[in-house]
């Protein structure tokens, strides 16, 4: 073969490879374009655009009384397209960015307009499609900067982006605020009403459908078909009453500033129904403030001190080891145990000067030595006897198995635990050996109160969804009757008598109504330093009112009281005597002593719109007649001499109320009864409603109402 011939052989099979080379390409396109196409372009939207989480608004948390404890109300954060359809033209966006910047400024001053000017020029230099305006932004600012320069260009066009983010709020601030809790995405633990109902509260969170842009931002893609919406969480109606709860807060503050304690909790309780009407909790701060950050009424679990031997007591009568007449000596308020010989422990009372005494007398009094000798010969040959009444009558050592977590365990010994000893009987008859919380505590007086029906306290009552209830909740009973009625009697007695001739008489007693209660002035040990080395103290009174027919339990526990007393009368009663005060005198429920002499009034007074039923029922315990104004405008005067007149607004069924006018408390009453879900914006008094007053919309919509 030729030269020549060998080098077009060559040349033509280098060709042909090209050509074969060529259309494995022109294939692979082919396959990639028309073959799995559809997976590359999916892929590539993947890569480019997401979804991304909308958050619910939370359900509302209500007071008991109809007030908002917790809501959620939306929180903005702005941003700014710009390069958006509306402002391209460089004539439109520069003829009004100073105009903007101008605006901006006058409503967040923390900028100059030159400020913001530059800011919002550089973003158009570097084509910014998501830039920063401002966070944290109200409605009442959003509804003015829609209407700035260029941002009124409309909802796409004026480049404006708005982010909705939902922001917790708690509108009486600190009350409660332990109780009500708080939702931390880094925390497990459930806190307080909010972590405990979460699963109603949260609601459904919707998805949004968002773009990658340069520089890594994603900005929502302005599709309304691409989104949905969230399921707003169902609304907690709790058993917490503001009013209550302010008192029991500041009485609880007011005496631990007083006595420079350490930390102080107050419980108040309705005695047939469990519900906790308030709970205050409060811990010195280092900078000498006290603040809510433990709750040391359902989680603080210790020696109850005197405030046990209600339970020492009930257990010798139900048992029929004692009678109230039954007599013992206290030796002058000093009792030396002895073992073997030796002096095994010397028990004491806080004063001196009581010797032989009857039962009644010495729980009046609250002597130690009285009813560790009472204990002592009754159950110390047996004193499983003593526990197992304690135990499974009384329920001292179970849980009450609160609707909120964080309850601490008690302990009641009996004489199987490893740590019992010869002297734990005769400590546990006066509240020691034992670890009890004060809420736990307050469940013993209240089964008293509720001629021994012994129930766990509840914090909520029901769950509404759209005005509707789904789901309800009563205090659980624990023991039908902790004890026989003749030992209730007996224990009624005494407590009663702990108040008019024992240690509470002095700053409990008054001439209104009647306490029934125990004071307990506990030592506290100090680690492993003891009892005996800079003697530390817990005073507690728990007790209910009005003694004859009992309608609120309630329990005053501060610890280490450094200024002052220590005693339990003179630093836990004040607090209870300050709080049975407000509440006795605001429960119209209460049998009280009307007024009879009242002077008339000349003037009609403003009466909002809000619960006409509470209001005759006002009028009726106070004994005002109330007079009924005429809709028809000739009907003249009113002769007002002989009663308080009003006009009634009433409103027909199936209709929207107008709430215009009225502040929010008012507004969610009136809509909500009128079976409505209230969206809240703003705050002061409404100005607008989303559905007018008088439409005929269904229970359970939607409304929104605006309030500056």
């Amino acid at each position: 073969m030729s030269i020549r011939t060998n080098i077009l052989l060559r040349v033509y099979l280098a060709f042909g490879l090209i050509l074969l080379f060529a259309g494995a390409v022109v294939f692979q396109l082919c396959r990639v374009q028309f073959v799995q196409g559809k997976k590359w372009k999916a892929m590539s939207v993947k890569l480019s655009t997401r979804y991304e989480t909308v958050e619910a608004a939370r359900g509302n948390i209500i007071s008991v009384d109809g007030s908002l404890l917790a809501t959620s109300v939306p929180e903005y954060e702005l941003h700014m397209d710009m390069i958006a359809g509306g402002i391209a033209d460089d004539d439109v966006f520069y003829g009004k960015v100073d105009s903007l910047a101008l605006k901006l400024s006058q409503l967040y001053p923390d900028k100059t307009e030159k400020e913001y000017s530059r800011m919002l020029r550089n973003g158009r230099h570097d084509s910014a499609r998501y830039l920063l305006i401002r966070r944290k932004v109200t409605y009442q600012e959003l509804k003015l900067i829609r209407k700035f320069p260029l941002f009124n260009l409309g909802k796409y066009r004026g480049g404006l982006i708005v982010v909705e983010q939902n922001k917790r709020i708690l509108p009486f601030k600190s009350l409660a605020a332990r109780t009500i809790g708080y939702k931390n995405e880094n925390v497990s633990n459930a806190v307080g009403l909010e972590g405990a109902f979460a699963k109603y509260i949260n609601g459904e969170n919707g998805k949004r459908l968002v773009e990658r842009i340069a520089g890594g931002a994603w900005i929502p893609v302005n599709d309304e078909d691409d989104e949905v919406s969230p399921k707003e969480g169902a609304d907690i109606i709790s058993t917490i009453d503001v009013n209550y709860q302010d008192v029991a807060q500041s009485a609880l503050k007011k005496q631990l500033i007083a006595s420079q304690a350490d930390y102080g909790c107050v419980v108040l309780m309705e005695v047939a129904t469990g519900e906790i009407r308030a709970i205050a909790n409060f811990t010195r701060t280092k900078d000498g403030d006290y603040q809510e950050k433990y709750n040391y009424a359902i989680s603080n679990a210790a020696d109850p001190g005197s405030t046990f031997k209600l339970a020492s007591y009930m257990t010798m009568f139900d048992q029929h080891k004692i009678d109230t007449n039954s007599t013992v000596d206290a030796e002058n308020g000093r009792y030396d145990m002895y073992y073997k010989g030796k002096v095994l422990k010397t028990f004491r009372d806080a004063e001196e000067g009581n010797y032989v005494m009857t039962a009644k007398k010495a729980f009046e009094e609250s002597s130690n030595v009285a009813v560790v000798k009472f204990v002592s010969s009754h159950y110390g040959d047996n004193p499983r006897e003593f526990t197992d009444n304690l135990r499974n009558n009384l329920h001292l050592n179970d849980k009450l198995d609160l609707q909120i977590k964080g309850e601490a365990q008690p302990l009641v010994k009996d004489p199987s635990a490893r740590s019992w000893s010869k002297l734990t009987l005769p400590q546990m008859a006066y509240g020691y050996e034992m670890k009890i919380a004060p809420l736990q505590m307050l469940t013993l007086y209240n089964g008293v109160a509720n001629n021994g029906k012994m129930v766990a306290p509840i914090f909520v009552r029901e769950i509404q969804r759209m005005g509707n209830t789904i789901e309800q909740f009563q205090a659980r009973v624990i023991n039908p009757k902790m004890c026989s009625d003749e030992t209730l009697g007996k224990m009624k007695s005494m407590l009663e008598g702990v108040v008019l001739e024992g240690t509470g008489k002095n700053v409990i007693k008054n001439n209104l109504y009647s306490v029934a209660g125990k004071t307990g002035t506990a030592q506290i040990a100090n680690g492993s330093s003891g009892y005996g080395v800079n003697k530390t103290y817990q005073a507690s009174f728990c007790g209910y009112f009005p003694a004859n027919h009992p309608k609120y339990s309630m329990i005053v526990v501060i610890n280490h009281p450094t200024q002052g007393a220590y005693l339990a009368a003179l630093v836990a009663g004040p607090v209870f005597r300050q709080i049975a005060d407000r509440v006795y005198v605001n429960d119209m429920g209460i049998n009280q002593a009307t007024a009879t002499h009242f002077v008339g009034n000349t003037t009609m007074p403003v009466v909002k719109k809000g619960n006409m039923q509470a209001l005759h029922q006002v009028y009726s315990k106070l004994n005002i007649k109330a007079l009924y104004a005429s809709n028809n405008p000739a009907a003249g005067g009113v002769d007002t001499t002989n009663g308080i007149a009003f006009q009634e607004t009433e409103y027909k069924s199936r209709t929207v109320p107008s709430v215009i006018g009225m502040d929010l408390s008012d507004a969610l009453y009136a809509l909500g009864n009128a079976g409505y879900k209230v969206t809240v914006r703003g705050s002061g008094a409404v100005t607008t409603q989303s559905v007018t007053g008088g439409s005929l919309i269904p229970k359970g919509s939607k409304i929104t109402i605006e309030l500056q």
